[in-house]
């Protein structure tokens, strides 16, 4: 099953962004992109995840599965990111043990969403 990596690209996180340069969304889905392609991951950009204040989101997604937002990335965590991704698309429920989560996603997990349908 393929999941989905969304990533906020219009996210300023903060930043003023001068007339000629890219907001740091941009320049976060520009290193993924560069870094190719996961095998189960599809990278979909979003214009907004409204997490403003921690950004720059991500968040991961499939049918079945337990989902999250993250923040505070950027293109430096480009490469956690998609070991954090794959990570989740090789969990069949999208549960990663903590302990085998990426830093990153350890330490700036936003939301925990459980599966549409599921009982709470």
């Amino acid at each position: 099953m393929t999941v989905t990596l969304l990533v906020c690209s219009t996210c300023r996180a903060g930043e003023p962004v001068p007339e000629g340069t890219l907001p740091a969304g941009t320049r976060l889905v520009a290193a993924l992109e560069a870094l190719g392609p996961v095998p189960g991951v599809t990278l979909r950009p979003v214009e907004c995840l409204s997490a403003c204040s921690q950004g720059c989101a991500v968040a991961l997604s499939a049918p079945g599965r337990w989902s999250y937002v993250y923040g505070r990335m950027s293109e430096a965590d480009a490469t956690q990111i998609l070991a954090g991704a794959a990570a989740y698309a090789a969990a069949p429920d999208g549960i990663v043990p903590w302990r085998e989560r990426p830093e990153i996603f350890r330490k700036q997990s936003l939301a925990r969403i459980p599966p549409i349908g599921e009982p709470t």
